[in-house]
């Protein structure tokens, strides 16, 4: 055993006591101690460091630190060491760190002993950092001592420190290029705790790992870009890793499928719509020629395709080496990919991206998609001219009367066990109850052109033939219609164009025709010639078929004629038809076709949305300068009903105050003469003692008469011919609100305003002066009762003199003097406060009633008023939000396009065939 050994395992006393194995060690030590002592020059240290293990070994620490300390030889570090183990075994940590901590020597295995037997103490006292830090050291000076690593490892991973964690591993990973060290940065990685760190923290392991290993390099990169994907340093480890790829010497022969799988997953994610092309543009040319100087034989044509496509559109982003590379690979490679899976997701992710921004479901662009991967039925799509005879030739095939008038829609036929009706437009899909259903679908005009008919039901000569019939209406009217018509043409594999036979292939039929070339030039189109059965003769039928097929074959040398009747024995006609189906049967790379007609629609698809993008844009504009409008309108509006509604108000309030203040002047007027005319009550006879009770009492009740018999029938009246005047007020107010709403609907389009007053008023002003004017009491007045100078003076002188008979006759001419010249102005308006006291709130709440009156039409134009305004603040915010960010909408579809070019490059191109535009 080496010196070096014996000192870290405290058994350097062992080489005392060999030879005397059976004796007690401390005894053996003691002997040696004493003979020791004995010489001239003796070296005790020795002795001392072996007894001191001796006793440390025994537990007796404080005897070993005794002995330890007293060493002055080579063996001093290592007694320090030793003294610190002692008061750690003691429990006196603060003391052992001292001592530990103080000792200085140049001997690597004892500081790397020490700083172990320190980082095991500061655990104890969880002094955790200065663990982390003495252990960092260590391995910093001595890497290679045994287990120090792992007890890092250990340690980091128990204390979740995967910084440290990870830093080690790739250190050591580095340093000994050893594949368990490699083995565990790819652990720590696929355990997600190396995020936090930077892509270019691990660069120089992988550039080396790739010298040393390159399938475990695949896997180490594969672990790093599945951790950094959905993390923001995603683009910065793109950058990274396609800067480290592209310095390396790739070979695409050494076989890289996870790496170009990843290469796909990142390209395809990139271009799905979700990214602005500035934030990727710098990213995708790097990534691209990484792709194909890696791809596997299962890509290489994916990523040639992507490098063309990419290169098209961002011309000289990728090196001209690289794109002639896959300009040759594209063409020499064949691939066994599913095209038409790749096409179908393509497809989806932009009707998913048009979804979620609103550009529509595309319910009947998904139909049409749809149709074409089905391989297993021949799409034959039947048209011509209105009146051709087309409806009865379907009829006929359909073996009832489908179809009793013209469609007005595209109605496709098929097979099916079970029948089922179905309506697809560009927004919903509904399925029919029945036949009664799908007929008024038939007849209607608005907006037919917009929908398309599935019509299942179990039918033998569709079933036998494999085939489906799309049954459009009568190619007539606009060129739009024609149009809209001809959007279902490129499902179709032939085209059955539909003639009358007693005007066969006419100028406007030729028209038609070339129309239908110019949209689809690749799909055959072949003949009917229906209702040969009004043909006077066979002969002639024979030479208006025979004339009519050569001057077809003139224009189209490929097609081929049928002459049909629906008057013809149907078995024998129906087997001829099956003969004519199968010859024009255009199976033939059926899927290659399909798949060239799916790319078509996806192109159109991206036109689409992009020319939808600008009617939208436009449809904000318009929207907003028409809800400017609008609102200025409304306003308009609004400040006209306040004014009518101000201007009602005073004419009525002055209407009423009118009568009203002539009742009040008759009364004034009439009071007084009639208190007067009570004179004639008093009598020389009279008790003048109580004649002024009497007097007071009758002028009350004429008082009371004359207000209910005269004036209140006249108030009524005058009452009435106000709410009559009123209510024709009224109705001219609804009368221009009812023209001013017809006015707004016009612009609005649609019956949203209804401006309907509130008539109720009047009926509670009839009730109210009804209920007011159907019976009056007035309150008795103290009309002679009052105290003032001369009613007492008569009073008293009646009570006084009344029954002395020679005062009677100068108290009678003194009271009819008095009453007959009494002013009674007071009593008058006394009378009046009593008459309209009832009244008085009537006349307060007639602005309030008013105002209820034009209630709801106001609170309508005040609502329609803020529906403009927030039309327009919602609309220009949108606007704003386009014109900032046109690439929020122009980005994604160029995107798209870029993968169509690739699928195009892939498909069409690669197998020869002609690119559908």
């Amino acid at each position: 055993m080496s010196i070096e050994k014996q000192l870290k395992q405290k058994t350097y006393h062992e080489m005392f006591i060999n030879e005397h194995e059976n004796s007690q060690p401390i005894r053996v030590l003691g002997e040696a101690f004493q003979e020791e002592a004995e010489k001239d020059l003796p070296d005790l240290s020795h002795i001392r460091f072996a007894q001191g293990e001796v006793y440390f070994h025994y537990k007796d620490f404080e005897a070993a630190i005794f002995k330890w300390e007293n060493i002055s030889n080579d063996l001093e570090s290592w007694a320090k060491k030793n003294t610190a183990d002692a008061y750690y075994e003691l429990g006196m940590l603060s003391t052992a760190e001292d001592i530990y901590t103080a000792i200085v020597s140049d001997d690597p295995t004892l500081n790397t002993e020490v700083a172990l037997q320190l980082f095991s103490l500061y655990i104890e006292r969880d002094k955790l950092d200065a663990a982390v830090s003495v252990m960092k050291k260590t391995i910093d000076a001595n890497p290679d001592y045994p287990n120090v690593t792992e007890i890092a490892r250990t340690f980091f991973e128990e204390q979740q420190d995967w910084n440290n964690a990870i830093e080690l591993a790739v250190n050591e990973a580095k340093r000994t290029e050893s594949p368990v060290w490699f083995d565990m940065v790819i652990t720590y990685v696929e355990k997600g705790v190396t995020k936090s760190l930077a892509p270019s923290y691990f660069s120089q392991a992988l550039i080396l790992l790739f010298e040393l290993d390159k399938e475990k390099f695949e896997q180490f990169v594969s672990a790093l870009w599945n951790s950094y994907k959905n993390e923001e340093t995603y683009l910065a480890w793109l950058r990274e890793i396609n800067h480290l790829l592209l310095n390396l010497d790739l070979d695409r022969n050494e076989n890289w499928p996870v790496l170009s799988m990843l290469h796909k997953e990142t390209y395809f994610s990139f271009i799905d719509g979700r990214y602005f092309i500035k934030k990727i543009q710098e990213f995708i040319p790097d990534l691209l020629t990484n792709w194909l100087r890696l791809a596997d034989q299962a890509n290489v044509v994916l990523a040639s395709a992507a490098v063309l496509s990419w290169n098209e559109l961002f011309p000289a982003s990728i090196s001209t080496t690289i794109v002639s590379e896959a300009e040759n690979l594209i063409s020499m490679t064949e691939t066994d990919m599913d095209e038409l899976d790749e096409c179908l997701t393509l497809f989806d992710s932009i009707m998913n991206w048009a979804e979620d921004h609103e550009m529509g479901k595309n319910h009947r662009l998904k139909w049409l998609v749809d149709q074409l991967i089905d391989f297993d039925t021949q799409h034959i799509f039947i048209t011509g001219l209105s009146g051709s005879g087309k409806s009865s030739f379907v009829n006929t095939i359909l073996g009832e009367d489908l179809q009793d008038s013209p469609t007005s829609s595209v109605v496709m036929f098929k097979d099916e066990n079970e029948l089922a009706i179905t309506e697809i437009t560009d927004w919903e899909i509904t399925n029919l109850a029945g036949f009664s259903d799908f007929q008024e679908r038939m007849d209607r005009r608005r907006n037919a052109l917009e929908s398309i008919i599935e019509f299942k039901r179990p039918n033998a000569f569709l079933k036998g033939n494999r085939v489906a019939f799309i049954d459009t209406p009568g190619l007539k009217g606009s060129l739009h219609d024609r149009n809209e018509i001809l959007k279902s043409l490129h499902v179709a594999d032939n085209v059955l164009f539909v003639l009358d036979a007693n005007v066969p292939f006419t100028e406007k039929e030729r028209s038609v025709l070339t129309q239908i070339q110019d949209v689809a030039p690749e799909i055959p189109i072949h003949f009917i010639i229906s209702k040969m059965d009004t043909i006077t003769g066979e002969q002639e039928a024979i030479r208006i078929f025979e004339e009519t097929r050569s001057t077809i074959q003139t224009y189209l040398p490929e097609s081929q004629v049928f002459a049909f009747s629906s008057q013809y024995e149907g078995g024998s006609q129906l087997k001829d038809l099956k003969e004519f189906i199968q010859s024009i049967n255009n199976s033939i790379n059926i899927e290659d076709k399909r798949l060239a007609k799916l790319l078509f629609y996806i192109r159109t698809t991206i036109a689409s949305l992009l020319q939808k993008r600008i009617d939208v844009e436009n449809q904000l504009v318009e929207s907003v300068r028409w809800n400017e409008e609008m609102l200025m309108k409304l306003t308009g509006a609004v400040n006209q009903l306040k004014d009518t509604e101000a201007q009602k108000t005073k004419a009525f309030t002055k209407s009423y105050r009118a009568f009203k203040d002539a009742i009040e002047i008759d009364i004034a007027e009439t009071v007084p003469s009639l208190l007067k005319e009570c004179s004639v009550l008093i009598k020389e006879d009279s008790n003048f003692s109580n004649i002024h009770l009497e007097l007071n009492d009758e002028m009350n009740r004429r008082l009371q008469a004359y207000l209910e018999e005269q004036v209140m029938p006249k108030y009524y009246r005058l009452l009435q011919d106000w709410i009559v005047r009123c209510k024709e007020e009224f109705e001219q107010g609804q009368e221009f609100l009812n023209e001013m709403a017809e006015s707004f609907n016009q612009m609005y389009g649609d019956e949203r305003l209804k401006l309907e007053c509130d008539f109720k008023v009047l009926d509670d002003w009839r009730r109210d002066t009804d209920r007011m004017t159907s019976r009056f009491q007035l309150d008795s007045i103290n009309i002679l009762l009052r105290r003032t100078p001369s009613q007492f003076l008569l009073k008293s002188a009646g009570k006084l003199f009344g029954a002395l008979s020679q005062n009677k006759a100068m108290l009678y001419n003194k009271y009819k003097s008095f009453v007959e010249n009494e002013d009674y102005d007071e009593a008058a308006k006394l009378v009046c406060q009593q008459f309209f006291r009832p009244f008085e709130l009537f006349e307060k709440s007639l602005e309030r009633d008013v105002t209820m009156f034009f209630k709801s039409p106001l609170t309508m134009l005040n609502r329609s008023v803020e529906e403009a305004s927030a039309g327009i603040q919602t609309n220009q915010e949108m606007l704003n939000n386009m014109n900032a960010n046109p690439e929020m909408f122009r980005d994604p579809l160029t995107l798209f396009e870029v993968r169509l070019r690739q699928f195009e490059w892939m498909t069409v191109a690669g197998k020869g065939m002609q690119t559908i535009y």
